[in-house]
C-alpha cells in the first residue's frame, strides 16, 4: 500500500496539511531532545537497548563500511557502528531535527567518538547523498514521523550501494489481543502521565502513542519496502510485535 500524495496527512490522530507536519514533528523533538535518552529508558523499561542491540547484530557491519544512521537522534546506534567500522569506515548520523543532532553530537564527543562520525541535518524524503553511497542504512523509531514514507523509502533505496542493507526498527502491531489491550492502556494512560512528570510535556508523549497507532503494520510496511525497490524483505517481531525490525536489500 503506497501513501497518498494529497495535501493532507496525519499528525497522530489529527489530520493536518502535509506541508506542516514536518514542522509539527520538529516541535515535538525540540521539546523532548534534552530528556530523550532518559525518557527512552523510563518508558521502555530499558528494553529499547535490547531492540537496538539486536538491530546492530542484524546489520552485519564490518570494518571499512559506510553506514547511515538515519533519524539517528542522540546517536545510540551511531556509537556502536563507529566502533565496528573503525578508522577505515564512516558513520553518518543524520536527523531532520537540529536539536536532536546537537544532543547526539555532544553525547558522542563526550564518549570520545570523533574521528569517523559525520553529522548531517537531512530530510529522509530527499537524502542529500549520491546514489550508491552506503553499505548499511538504519532508521530506528523515525519512519513513523516522516510525512511521505514512500518517498523516504525510495530515497533510502537510492543511496544504498548494490548489495547494501536497509534496517527499519519501528513500533508496530502486537500479535495477541491481551498484549494489545495492555499496550493501549499503557500508551494512552501512562505515557502522557510519565511525560508530564519527567519532561513536563504530556502532549509530546500523547503524540508518540498516536503516531505509533497510525504507523503501517508489519505486512503493510513490508509491501512498501518492496514497492520502493528493496528485495528479500522480511521482518522480525520483538516483544510480541510491539516493535518489529524490517530488513531489505538492494541488488
Amino acid at each position: 500500500m503506497s501513501e497518498d500524495s494529497s495535501t493532507s496527512t496525519h499528525f497522530g490522530y489529527k489530520t493536518v496539511d502535509a506541508d506542516k507536519k514536518a514542522d509539527m514533528v520538529a516541535g515535538v523533538f525540540h521539546s523532548v531532545a534534552t530528556r530523550y535518552d532518559i525518557m527512552n529508558d523510563v518508558l521502555s523499561f530499558g528494553i529499547h537497548r535490547l531492540w537496538k542491540r539486536f538491530t546492530i547484530e542484524c546489520a552485519g557491519a564490518r570494518p571499512g563500511m559506510k553506514v547511515l544512521d538515519l533519524a539517528g537522534g542522540t546517536g545510540d546506534l551511531t556509537a556502536k557502528f563507529s566502533h565496528i567500522v573503525g578508522e577505515t569506515g564512516e558513520v553518518v548520523l543524520a536527523d531532520i531535527n537540529d536539536s536532536m543532532l546537537k544532543v547526539g553530537r555532544s553525547k558522542l564527543r563526550d564518549k570520545g567518538i570523533v574521528s569517523n562520525v559525520n553529522y548531517v541535518q537531512a530530510n529522509a524524503e530527499s537524502l542529500p547523498f549520491p546514489d550508491n553511497t552506503f553499505d548499511i542504512i538504519t532508521i530506528a523509531f523515525g519512519l513513523r514521523n516522516v510525512t511521505n514514507k514512500d518517498a523516504a523509502l525510495a530515497s533510502m533505496q537510492r543511496v544504498l550501494k548494490p548489495g547494501g542493507k536497509l534496517l527499519v526498527l519501528e513500533f508496530s502491531k502486537p500479535k495477541h489481543a491481551i498484549m494489545t489491550k495492555a499496550y493501549d492502556l499503557y500508551s494512552f494512560k501512562m505515557l502522557p502521565m510519565i511525560g508530564k512528570m519527567i519532561a513536563d510535556d504530556a502532549d509530546s508523549y500523547e503524540y508518540l502513542a498516536e503516531s505509533i497507532r497510525m504507523h503501517p503494520d508489519q505486512e503493510t510496511l513490508k509491501g512498501m519496502m518492496e514497492q520502493a525497490g528493496l528485495e528479500q524483505v522480511d521482518y522480525i517481531n520483538m516483544t510480541d510485535g510491539i516493535v518489529a525490525l524490517h530488513r531489505g536489500y538492494k541488488f
